[in-house]
C-alpha cells in the first residue's frame, strides 16, 4: 500500500517509516510534489491533523495521513499544546521553543508533562483518527543529541533518560507518535487484507 505522510520533517518521516515497516510505501510531501506550507489554524491537535490531511487529499488526490503533536505541561495549564511547534513565534525553531519553555518553567516545581499525537487518515472519502500519549516530566536543561523538538528536555515516565537520549527503536516503543502510528498500522493492515 502506498500512502502519503503529510510532512516534510525528515526525522518524523524516519520514525514513522520505522514503525510501519516495509509493508507500506510511505511517501513524503516532497515526493508527491507538494512544496507549500500546509494549513494549521485549528485550536485542537485533531483539527490541525485533519486540516493538513484534507489539504493534501483535495489538492493532490492521494490517500494520506497527517499528524499534529503537542507537548502539554501541567504547570502551564496545558501550554504550549497545539502551539508547540510555534511556541516561540516565527520563524519556527526547536531551539528557541525549548529555550522559552525552560525559561517559563524555571520557577515551577510541578514538572509533569505529556506529549499527545493525533493522526488523521483519509482513504478515498473516509476519515479516521488515531491518538497516542506519552507521559513524563520536563528536566531543567537539554540532555541528548537524538530526536527533535522538545525531546532533549522530556523524560518519559519510568525512564532516567530523555527522548533525545533513547535510540529510535526505544523511543518508538513508548512515544506518543509511536503509539498512534502502531494503531494506524494495525488499522491499515486490517484494511488491506
Amino acid at each position: 500500500m502506498k500512502i502519503c505522510f503529510a510532512t516534510n520533517n525528515s526525522k518524523k518521516l524516519k520514525e514513522v517509516r520505522a514503525v510501519l515497516g516495509k509493508e507500506f510505501e510511505i511517501v513524503s510531501l516532497e515526493e508527491i510534489g507538494c512544496k507549500e506550507e500546509l494549513p494549521e489554524t485549528g485550536d485542537k491537535l485533531e483539527d490541525n491533523a485533519f486540516q493538513k490531511a484534507r489539504y493534501v487529499k483535495t489538492h493532490y488526490g492521494v490517500d494520506c495521513f497527517a499528524d499534529d503533536t503537542g507537548l502539554e505541561v501541567d504547570a502551564l495549564d496545558g501550554a504550549p499544546g497545539v502551539y508547540s511547534g510555534r511556541y516561540a513565534g516565527e520563524p519556527r525553531s526547536d531551539d528557541r521553543n525549548v529555550d522559552l519553555l525552560l525559561k517559563n518553567m524555571a520557577e515551577k516545581k510541578d514538572r509533569k508533562a505529556a506529549f499527545r499525537t493525533v493522526i488523521a487518515l483519509i482513504i478515498g472519502d473516509e476519515e479516521w483518527a488515531f491518538n497516542g500519549k506519552a507521559e513524563g516530566e520536563l528536566i531543567g536543561a537539554r540532555s541528548g543529541e537524538g530526536g527533535f523538538g522538545y525531546d532533549p528536555i522530556f523524560k518519559p515516565l519510568g525512564y532516567d533518560k530523555t527522548f533525545a537520549e533513547l535510540s529510535l527503536e526505544e523511543k518508538n516503543t513508548i512515544s506518543h507518535r509511536g503509539k498512534a502510528v502502531r494503531l494506524l498500522a494495525t488499522f491499515l493492515k486490517e484494511k488491506s487484507s
